[in-house]
């Protein structure tokens, strides 16, 4: 064994010469070091919890968070990786009492000591209320939240669909009360996870299947009730905005009638319990054939009076057409009449009969004037009762007219 000597000398360690870092000449690099003590504080120190409160948070363009952690007597240095964000219910707010878990490390670039942290919770449920504050203004404001998009529900469905858990009594709630208010109706259950990990991605795969069939009438998507936790995944963004284009009706009825969970804002109906959820979707066939049977009689009652008021207007339409034919004819008849009164007072034979007489020559032509007789001309006189053939003796002119 040998020591290091000069100005090194009342630091002499009992190593040899060769080993990294023992001497000048074995000097390791920085980047050496702080990678060294990374490994070392990773595999001393297991991951654990610390609870401070949040300062100094920053979200950098890379998608990580940066911020400290502190109390009355120290602070951290904290990062969360943007690949262990996914976990997070929302980004802590400066100033908030958190409880987080994360690996004691050392950024080796500059060799600051730093928890990497993985989980986080807030002291009571802020970080939950912050995450659902930022879903509910980014759903409503993508107008998914409005009064005015809600769908009606079908009067009386075929085929009731259920996203659910096969397991629980969600199910055999809305079988029996469709069963007991209208067996016809077909109910089809979607199964998923409706609580846990992986809850809202099987919810959303449930939602993406009943798309894909496309042979439902309206849709139940719930659940019994439980505590807050056990409703989380009814408040996944994802869910909602898949459950908000479903594209048949749907209702949802998650917990009990005091839990308001995100789907339960952008369903066509949100429903306080399963059964209600049935209730509503399934209406009495009893109270259905009894309005039926009153339509019905009301048609029926519509229809012998439509019936008896057309044969009345027809009567009535018939009298006015035999009355109107009346009356045309009677004009008619009445302006025929004027019309022969006026033809006869034109009428040649009205003019012989009146004591005149017309005369015509052997070919027949109406001799009207004295110049066209010639003495010894012969001629016919026409007269109203018969002809006379005369002959002309002498032509005596008279005065002439204009």
């Amino acid at each position: 064994m040998t020591t290091r000597r000069g100005t090194a000398d009342r630091y002499a360690i009992p190593v040899e010469e060769s080993f990294p870092g023992a001497s000048p000449a074995t000097a390791i690099r920085v980047g050496t070091l702080t990678q060294t003590a990374r490994d070392l504080i990773e595999g001393a120190v297991l991951p654990l919890w610390v609870r401070g409160e949040v300062t100094d948070f920053k979200s950098h363009r890379n998608g990580h968070w940066y911020f400290c952690l502190r109390d009355e007597t120290a602070q951290i240095r904290c990062v969360v990786w943007a690949r262990d964000q996914r976990g997070f219910p929302a980004a802590p707010d400066e100033g908030m009492q958190v409880v987080a878990l994360g690996q004691l490390t050392v950024y080796a670039a500059r060799g600051d000591l730093q928890l990497a942290v993985k989980a986080m919770e807030a002291q009571g449920d802020g970080l939950r209320r912050k995450q659902l504050a930022q879903i509910h203004q980014r759903l409503e404001s993508d107008g998914l939240l409005a009064v005015e998009r809600k769908r009606p529900l079908p009067l009386l469905p075929r085929r009731l669909a259920v996203i659910t858990s096969p397991d629980g009594a969600v199910l055999h709630d809305i079988a029996a009360v469709v069963s007991r208010r209208c067996p016809m109706v077909q109910v089809v259950i979607i199964p998923a996870k409706v609580q846990g990990d992986g809850a809202a991605e099987e919810l959303c795969l449930a939602l993406d299947r009943l798309t894909r069939w496309g042979g439902a009438d309206v849709l139940i998507i719930g659940r019994g009730g439980g505590a807050r936790d056990d409703l989380w995944a009814f408040n996944d963004e994802r869910l909602a905005r898949m459950l908000a284009a479903c594209p048949v009706p749907t209702i949802s009825a998650v917990g009990h009638e005091v839990d308001v969970t995100i789907c339960d804002l952008v369903a066509d109906l949100r429903a306080p319990t399963p059964s209600a959820a049935a209730e509503a979707a399934v209406p009495v066939l009893h109270d259905l054939e009894s309005a039926l049977a009153t339509l019905g009689g009301g048609l029926r009652s519509a229809m012998e009076w439509k019936i008896a008021d057309c044969r009345e207007r027809a009567g009535r339409a018939a009298r006015d057409i035999s009355t109107l034919a009346t009356l045309d004819a009677e004009r008619r008849r009445a302006r025929v009449q004027a019309l022969a009164g006026r033809l006869n007072a034109l009428s040649p034979l009205a003019t012989l009969a009146r004591g005149y007489a017309v005369a015509r020559s052997p070919e027949g032509r109406t001799l009207a004037h004295a110049a066209d007789f010639a003495a010894g001309d012969d001629f016919t006189l026409l007269l109203s009762d018969g002809m006379i053939a005369a002959v002309a003796k002498d032509v005596i002119p008279g005065p002439t007219t204009s």
